[in-house]
């Protein structure tokens, strides 16, 4: 069997995001955003009929996921230099003696240590592959790989415990 990759770059894979990058627990960037691109690589084996998988079902998925995080103020949730408070009107990212109120439907907090394009690829990539459509295709590897601008990327690679 031959295998190929599938690359999944399309316009509509990203998402337009705030956040604040932290540099230690007295040094932080200001409040600003980023549109996010997120391109992905799947690789699969070619089937008798010519196709690997339907790669629509990834599309689906990237573009869902970008969707959640558009328009969102993005905040991480394992840093050890931010502390996360509610009450019935605000979320407040605290940061330094710095209380940050946010509205409730503003913010998305994620399981990530800090707002970079590094963490954001390994997070969306996680995130990717714990879903029941993806889990069910043949795919052996993955990179998933997450810009804040033009020409600066990171990546996350995956593969399968078939393919190891």
């Amino acid at each position: 069997m031959q295998n190929t990759t599938i690359e999944i770059s399309k316009e509509y894979l990203h998402f337009a995001a705030a956040h604040f990058t932290l540099f230690s627990d007295t040094e932080r960037e200001n409040l600003h955003g980023h549109n996010f691109q997120v391109t992905l690589d799947a690789e699969a084996a070619i089937a008798e009929d010519g196709l690997t998988f339907d790669y629509n079902i990834l599309k689906k998925a990237l573009k869902q996921m970008c969707d959640d995080l558009d328009e969102q103020v993005i905040m991480p949730t394992q840093s050890p230099h931010l502390q996360i408070e509610s009450d019935e009107h605000y979320t407040y990212v605290i940061f330094n003696g710095e209380r940050i109120p946010f509205l409730e439907r503003d913010l998305t907090l994620l399981p990530i240590r800090n707002v970079t394009v590094e963490e954001l690829a390994h997070y969306l990539l996680a995130t990717l592959i714990e879903r029941e459509e993806i889990k069910v295709l043949d795919i052996q590897n993955m990179v998933l790989r997450c810009a804040s601008g033009e020409g600066q990327w990171a990546s996350a690679s995956w593969a399968s415990h078939a393919a190891k």
